[in-house]
């Protein structure tokens, strides 16, 4: 077959699964914005949850950040790409997390793939729960480690799996709120689980705004992930934990050694977020946050709330009814969800309006006929 024969198969394929997809534009300043057709509408589909991409703070330590070391980094960290703010965020998130040290990457997608891949390999037993993020997946394919899966929060499961591991090392990975469902994992079991078996434990946190907020001994054997774009509304990811084990991914991580180091912009507008977030002004947009959960779907632990449709097409049709009403609320489906799993991910920032939120309710509750409990 030709590549062009293999192309189109392929294209045509997806067309027919009706599954294709293309990027939308988004003209926007926060959840408010107008499409290319002109429509305004609002969307809840972004992970800027605090609405730190817009915060004034934010956008002056960017602009600074160019002027003083212009749009780029020009290199890798450990060849000229390093810069002061660069060495100063870690230092602020390793202090934020109550870790030793930090290693920053260009996205947290980079993070979950250069910690995997350093700590992971031939000869180790990695346990990941089943839902957890692609990127995670991926960096336990290219670690080339025995990969098992846990069922979702499934402890008893996970603990079976380490009790045969045998003389193998182990890696316990978890995201602690998982991004299509929005639940949360039992960080505080993962980590007795862990030092039962004496394994080493991969948290990814990208999605906790609202928690769980763990606390570990410095120099215990976690490593936390997090990402800059979004709680922090910037962009790049991060890596904390022991030194022992950071030294390790700055001298063997791929996606580390082998990319441009994150811009000076981005870099310098998550620092300025993490100081708002640490402050009394960040309480308050994460006590907004919250509240506004609790009236989408009280009990709720996160953010990230999904409308389980089950079938494809009334997924679509749901998000293209929201959409006329002028909210963007697209419909997730396989192969993001499994087949039969298809929702609308609704996903809240305390940039929203108490008129966005109930002009949301009224259409769910008339797209469903009531409100849906998930």
């Amino acid at each position: 077959m030709t590549w062009r024969a293999w192309s189109e198969e392929n294209r045509a394929a997806i067309e027919a699964a009706g599954r294709w997809r293309a990027p939308r534009d988004f003209d926007a300043r926060g959840p408010h914005g107008t499409l290319r057709d002109g429509r305004a509408v609002v969307s809840f589909a972004s992970n800027d949850y605090l609405g730190l991409t817009q915060h004034p703070r934010v956008l002056s330590a960017a602009h600074d950040a160019i002027e003083r070391w212009g749009a780029g980094s020009g290199s890798a960290r450990l060849i000229v790409g390093s810069r002061p703010v660069h060495t100063d965020l870690e230092r602020s998130l390793a202090d934020w997390k109550g870790a030793e040290r930090v290693a920053l990457f260009p996205t947290g997608f980079a993070a979950n793939l250069g910690v995997l891949t350093t700590c992971a390999g031939t000869g180790t037993l990695v346990c990941s729960d089943e839902l957890n993020h692609a990127s995670i997946i991926d960096g336990c394919r290219l670690s080339r480690a025995d990969v098992a899966i846990y069922g979702h929060c499934d402890l008893e499961h996970l603990d079976a799996l380490l009790a045969r591991r045998g003389a193998r090392r182990s890696v316990i990975v978890s995201d602690t709120v998982f991004s299509m469902d929005g639940d949360v994992a039992d960080v505080a079991a993962l980590a007795a689980l862990a030092a039962r078996h004496d394994a080493l434990l991969v948290l990814d946190e990208a999605h906790a705004v609202l928690g769980p907020a763990p606390e570990f001994p410095r120099d215990a054997d976690v490593l936390r992930v997090g990402t800059l774009s979004k709680t922090l509304g910037a962009l790049g990811g991060f890596v904390a934990g022991p030194a022992r084990y950071i030294d390790l991914v700055e001298n063997l991580a791929r996606p580390y050694i082998f990319t441009t180091a994150p811009t000076p912009a981005d870099t310098a507008a998550a620092a300025a977020a993490l100081a708002v977030l640490r402050g009394s002004e960040g309480d308050a947009l994460v006590a907004r946050l919250r509240a506004l959960v609790v009236r989408l779907r009280p009990g709720h632990p996160s953010p990230i709330i999904p409308f389980i449709c089950g079938d494809e097409t009334i997924a679509l049709t749901a998000a293209a009814t929201l959409l006329d009403r002028g909210l963007l609320v697209p419909a997730i489906r396989p192969p993001t969800v499994p087949a039969g799993a298809s929702r609308l991910r609704v996903t809240l920032s305390a940039a929203h309006h108490d008129a966005d939120v109930e002009l949301l309710l009224r259409a769910l509750a008339e797209v469903f006929g009531t409100m849906p409990s998930r």
